[in-house]
């Protein structure tokens, strides 16, 4: 239900980044089954998202298409410098999809105050932290587009999805449980 209501409001541009972080924020508590209300408290975050991010989501969105006729334009032209504008383009690209998924990794605990400045740094940090496992996500979030491209009906069913279970799976790796000393272990 929650894709359903993701897929109606990310139709517009501008909304599109605020619904995908109101879903991951709403994610965890979808997956333990804790609150019975998602969707109202999908609305509160989306409000939540927008009121912050609708700018900067219109940003990534821009940034995104103009990455994607980038790399296009650079692919099928010919010439030694298509080699060097690959070279930059497509690192740049898998980085900035890293940065995005430490950013949905990150929203479940963030503050209800929290900026897109503050967001950023901390992102920026879980990607310095945890960077292995973030590349992982981004190769699974790429395999995922290869998917949707030859299969477009995986759009519907996983557009909102695929990136927040990603971003889950990130903020859980590599947590470790509560210090146990020698007597907390039994041989």
């Amino acid at each position: 239900m929650l894709q359903l209501v993701f897929l109606v409001l990310s139709f517009g541009i501008v909304t599109l980044f605020p619904a995908a972080f109101a879903l991951q924020r709403v994610l965890p508590e979808a997956i333990s089954q804790d609150r019975p209300s998602l969707l109202r408290r999908f609305f509160k975050e989306f409000g939540w998202a927008f009121r912050r991010f609708w700018l900067t989501g219109i940003g990534l969105y821009l940034g995104g298409l103009m990455l994607a006729f980038g790399i296009a334009f650079w692919a099928y032209s010919g010439g030694g410098v298509r080699v060097f504008a690959l070279a930059v383009l497509i690192p740049l690209t898998g980085m900035i999809l890293g940065l995005y998924l430490s950013a949905l990794a990150l929203l479940p605990e963030a503050d209800d105050d929290t900026t897109m400045k503050t967001l950023f740094r901390s992102a920026n940090l879980f990607l310095l932290r945890r960077s292995l496992p973030v590349a992982g996500g981004v190769i699974i979030l790429l395999t995922w587009f290869a998917l949707a491209s030859q299969l477009p009906t995986l759009l519907v069913v996983g557009s909102g999805l695929v990136p927040a279970l990603v971003g889950y799976w990130l903020s859980r790796v590599g947590r470790t449980g509560p210090e146990k000393s020698s007597e907390d272990v039994s041989i």
